[in-house]
């Protein structure tokens, strides 16, 4: 099974946590710092990378688990 990265981005009025290739987000989150959370435990465990990006789209900060 190939290595999914996640990230992390704002749409709507939520921190959207998104697998690489779904169409649809993973989970939904209130804040930016709980999709963080979720999304590096999840790179972790796939061995992945995690990507946080701010409202205005650009990368904030970015964790490789590989």
């Amino acid at each position: 099974m190939p290595k999914k990265d996640f990230s992390v981005k704002y749409e709507g009025d939520m921190w959207i946590v998104m697998a690489e290739g779904n169409k649809r987000p993973s989970s939904k989150h209130a804040t930016q710092k709980e999709a963080w959370d979720l999304a590096k435990e999840r790179a972790a465990k796939g061995k992945s990378t995690a990507i946080k990006y701010g409202k205005d789209g650009s990368v904030k900060d970015q964790k490789s688990y590989a």
